[in-house]
């Protein structure tokens, strides 16, 4: 089956792109750039493509039968909104898509997108909008939701740990989330692809409030745990200060908040990875 797959060598797209090739599936690998992924060697073409741009997608899509899109902002831009890149971006790919015939059409969108005050939030406010569109294309579709991924959580963490001190909303310790690890994400993906008009809102096998993954962090690290309890509204000032607008973080910020203050717990579990044993792997060797 021929297959693109567009984002294919950010951290969930680079997994994907093992599974498709260990399946034997004729893969497009589309990105800004080529990475080196190991174990994908030869087994795939690479089409250098700017999702923002349709020019660069003329032709990459002839005689794909279905596309994998992780195309979204993950990081700070002063170049770049979400709606530039999760919505117009994946726009323009699944115009020239269904200009070329392809069937299906598989997005990886975030939970919660579509609940009350997401609209206020544009990382996934985009991806909603999104979302909407792709239903009324008329293409077969698939929209995943996950829920955040292990290596998200060890990263943003990771700062709060070397410091010795972690930040969390007061009033909110109690928030909880089934994160996901990515090669398991991965193959319930290349396993789901060609499903009907499907959203699963994805989450991985274990739950835990903030404050405990907190915990386990700092122990993992061999570091006492201490918690430093911010106000809510304080996320909302440090969004819209000057220099956090010019730097390109406020979307982060504001990502952020909600994630810290939402539920965020998928009801399709996938996978068998442990994220307590992930968090005492990566913290352990970090601090050795």
């Amino acid at each position: 089956m021929k297959i693109l797959l567009a984002g294919a060598f950010g951290n969930l797209g680079a997994e994907i792109l093992k599974k498709l090739c260990a399946d034997g599936h004729e893969v497009v690998a589309a990105d800004l750039k080529e990475g080196d992924i190991q174990g994908t060697e030869g087994k795939y073409t690479f089409a250098p493509i700017d999702a923002t741009d349709p020019e660069t997608l003329k032709g990459i899509f002839d005689g794909v039968e279905a596309v994998i899109s992780t195309v979204g902002l993950t990081g700070a831009s002063t170049r770049f909104t979400s709606y530039d890149i999760d919505y117009q971006g994946n726009m323009n790919i699944l115009a020239e898509a269904k200009t070329a015939g392809v069937r299906n059409f598989n997005y990886i969108s975030v939970i919660s997108c579509d609940e009350k005050g997401a609209e206020k939030v544009p990382m996934l406010h985009a991806k909603y909008l999104f979302e909407e569109e792709l239903k009324k294309s008329g293409m077969d579709y698939v929209i995943y939701r996950p829920t955040g991924y292990f290596y998200d959580i060890a990263k943003v963490f990771k700062p709060y740990v070397d410091k010795g001190e972690m930040q969390l909303l007061k009033g909110y310790g109690s928030v909880k989330a089934n994160v996901v690890d990515c090669p398991d994400f991965a193959a319930f993906i290349v396993a789901h692809m060609n499903d009907k008009n499907t959203v699963y809102n994805v989450g991985g096998k274990e739950t835990y409030t903030y404050e405990e993954m907190a915990a386990m962090c700092f122990e993992a690290a061999e570091k006492p745990l201490k918690i430093k309890w911010a106000p809510i509204w304080l996320f909302g000032i440090l969004a819209n200060l000057p220099k956090i607008k010019k730097a390109g973080k406020h979307d982060i910020i504001l990502f952020s908040k909600w994630a810290l203050s939402h539920d965020l717990v998928g009801d399709t579990e996938v996978g068998e990875a442990s994220f307590g044993e992930y968090i005492k792997s990566y913290f352990g060797k970090e601090s050795n």
